[in-house]
């Protein structure tokens, strides 16, 4: 079984124009390129993958940089799973994918 250690998460965070058709429609093939390559939205504009291992992180920004609209904010956070496990949630509560992501891998 992989270390646990070893699991990194990726947050995007982003803010892009919708103000006309055209930048909506950047928008959400932005949001879909993210759900097609393993995102799971966490809240608006905040999605979260879980990778295994730097290079598969290096590889996935990557994917990411070859896809940035070209007007807007996009920003990377990088984190461990024991990072990630202690986010604290101060209303609602975790997602059954946000629950089950990291355990699927698990089983890889």
């Amino acid at each position: 079984m992989l270390n646990k250690d070893r699991f990194m998460w990726l947050f995007v965070f982003f803010d892009l124009p919708v103000k006309t058709k055209s930048e909506r429609r950047v928008a959400t093939s932005f949001r879909n390129f993210l759900i097609k390559d393993g995102y799971m939205m966490l809240q608006w504009s905040v999605y979260a993958r879980v990778c295994n291992g730097q290079e598969r992180v290096d590889k996935h920004m990557l994917r990411l940089q070859s896809v940035l609209p070209k007007n807007g904010s996009v920003r990377v956070l990088q984190i461990t799973d024991k990072q990630y496990e202690r986010m604290k949630i101060l209303i609602g509560k975790r997602t059954i994918r946000e629950k089950t992501k990291t355990e699927q891998l698990l089983l890889f």
